[in-house]
């Protein structure tokens, strides 16, 4: 093997590995866009349900992407808890009224993302590819 090969390989593995992460937040998007008219607007009005409808319309559509691309169920179960975990986390300060509801939502979708990179990052293998 070239020393030009072997330098390819490793960049070739990062680029699918942050290709798939990008797949996986456009799956997010249209879940968000397609399943968000689905709920009734008076659910959305409250911010701990909006939270948990956002973390379901953004899940389903991952769950599909991910059996889509055939990978395995435990997999999946672990980037959907890595999406609800930190809404759910959220939710009982939201409820002691220690953070707002914009509060709950920004931080749940910022802390989202890091933590779907290190389920990835964690079974990095079945995402290289």
């Amino acid at each position: 093997m070239t020393t030009t090969e072997t330098t390819r390989t490793p960049a070739r593995k990062l680029a699918r590995f942050a290709g798939h992460y990008v797949e996986m937040v456009v799956a997010m998007l249209i879940g968000m866009v397609a399943l968000g008219s689905l709920w009734p607007a008076a659910w959305l009005e409250r911010a701990d349900i909006g939270a948990i409808v956002m973390a379901t319309n953004m899940t389903v559509a991952m769950v599909l992407a991910m059996a889509l691309r055939r990978h395995a169920w435990p997999r999946i179960a672990e980037m959907a808890a890595a999406m609800y975990l930190p809404f759910a986390a959220l939710l009982v300060p939201y409820w002691l009224g220690a953070i707002s509801g914009t509060t709950l939502m920004v931080a749940g979708h910022v802390v989202m993302f890091p933590l779907m990179l290190a389920a990835m990052v964690w079974r990095r293998a079945e995402y290289w590819h």
